[in-house]
């Protein structure tokens, strides 16, 4: 079985990198992984010394079948440093397991991931293999598939990086031209293309809104558990993109998914779970203005 590697992408949280990496080293299969890091440099002075820690903290780490670092010498931010450094990893592996460092994994999160990026290797239906699924309360199959792409800790081949567009615009025009704005949007319930417009006008620097448009627009489709293999921690207003909040909390699997019974289509069921899902957690005013005093603050404090 070929093992992927394990990209980590870090910035200047010690505390959550060091949970993200404690949590891998309590999978099994985790000896026989290479992990990769990007570890960013600083973009203002006074995240210099939580740079430090987080990379001294790196030079720590053992456990894995090797540890390469990458260390930017200037602030790439995260869009760029995933981008480019998934670019770089895949020039010379054929798939990867990609986490940033605020996502703790399940002890059966390289178990899922191995099995099912070896499953579905050359099936060109399917872009990428995700661990993480909303805490939603209505039933879900154990396993399942959505178009589109995901990212709190997930899993591609070549063949599907090498579909994404970074291209915000192009993608946007696409969206329109195949006339599936209203189904990528989950027909009003989440503003998926509202995101993309905002990345498209700089309001956002976000990777994740094109790597799921461009999967979208290709026709492709994600492997989703049924029960979280990954739970995020970075909600609790410490990151660069994230404000505190509990409603993606969620209890992690300790149980693999049969994928021998999953049809390789998209779940009507899994949509129509993951539209409601939205519907009950649409911010509200409060939510969204402090999002964009905070973007505010962000933008004019460089």
């Amino acid at each position: 079985m070929i093992r992927a590697p394990i990209v980590l992408f870090t910035y200047a949280r010690p505390y959550h990198v060091r949970l993200t990496v404690e949590s891998l080293l309590g999978n099994p299969e985790v000896s026989e992984h290479e992990l990769i890091v990007f570890s960013d440099a600083a973009r203002t002075l006074d995240k210099q010394p939580a740079v430090e820690v987080v990379r001294a903290y790196l030079k720590s780490i053992t456990g894995f079948r090797l540890v390469t670092i990458y260390y930017r010498e200037k602030n790439f931010g995260l869009a760029k440093s995933i981008i480019s450094g998934l670019s770089q990893v895949l020039t010379a592996h054929e798939r990867v397991i990609v986490l940033e460092d605020d996502l703790v994994t399940s002890p059966y999160f390289l178990a899922y991931m191995n099995e099912s990026l070896d499953r579905y290797a050359t099936d060109e239906r399917i872009i990428s293999i995700h661990g993480y699924v909303y805490p939603i309360e209505d039933q879900l199959p154990d396993a399942f598939f959505l178009p589109g792409a995901d990212c709190w800790g997930w899993g591609t081949w070549r063949r599907g990086w090498n579909l994404f567009n970074e291209n915000g615009e192009q993608l946007l025009q696409e969206l329109k031209r195949l006339d599936q704005i209203d189904e990528f949007d989950f027909h009003g319930a989440y503003d998926f293309s509202g995101m993309l417009k905002s990345q498209i006008k700089g309001e956002n620097d976000s990777w994740a809104i094109r790597w799921h448009a461009s999967a979208y627009i290709n026709g492709k489709l994600t492997l989703h558990p049924g029960k979280s293999f990954v739970q995020n921690i970075g909600h609790d207003d410490s990151g660069e993109h994230s404000a505190l909040t509990k409603q993606y909390d969620v209890q992690l699997s300790e149980v693999i998914p049969d994928l021998s019974a999953v049809e390789i289509e998209p779940s009507e069921q899994a949509y129509g779970a993951f539209k409601e899902f939205y519907l009950r957690n649409r911010p509200g005013f409060a939510h969204r203005l402090l999002g964009t005093v905070k973007r505010y603050v962000r933008k004019y404090s460089k």
